[in-house]
């Protein structure tokens, strides 16, 4: 039954690795709780997925974009100010020194926080 719906939907995204993708995203939204816009008819959710991108019942560069930014490390906020309306980060830049207190506990966390977020636990 799901080779069928694989065959309509190369013809509609050619590309096989964007098709993988943008079902797999369409499956997850859907085990999310989102609409469908077919009948289910018994199918799994994969297959659901897979038969809405054949019928071309969903806007596909919608998807596209919410498949992008699901995947972006790194959010670019609109609001932020530029680098050159952003103030100096540092307080050496302009000779000065500051001491910040912070206790014990807060030192413990915070280092505790760098080993256990170093580079060898990204993946």
């Amino acid at each position: 039954m799901a080779r069928v719906t694989v065959e309509d939907c190369v013809d509609k995204i050619p590309n096989r690795f964007d098709l993988v993708l943008l079902a797999a995203h369409r499956s997850r939204n859907i085990s999310a709780g989102a609409a469908l816009t077919i009948d289910r008819d018994n199918d799994k959710t994969p297959v659901v997925s897979l038969r809405e991108l054949a019928d071309e019942t969903l806007d596909l560069p919608e998807l596209r974009e919410s498949l992008v930014s699901g995947l972006q490390r790194v959010i670019i906020d609109d609001d932020m100010p530029d680098e050159e309306e952003q103030a100096p980060i540092l307080a050496l830049e302009h000779g000065e020194t500051q001491a910040v207190e912070m206790s014990e506990a807060d030192l413990m966390r915070a280092m505790q926080s760098d080993r256990d977020n170093g580079p060898d636990n990204r993946f």
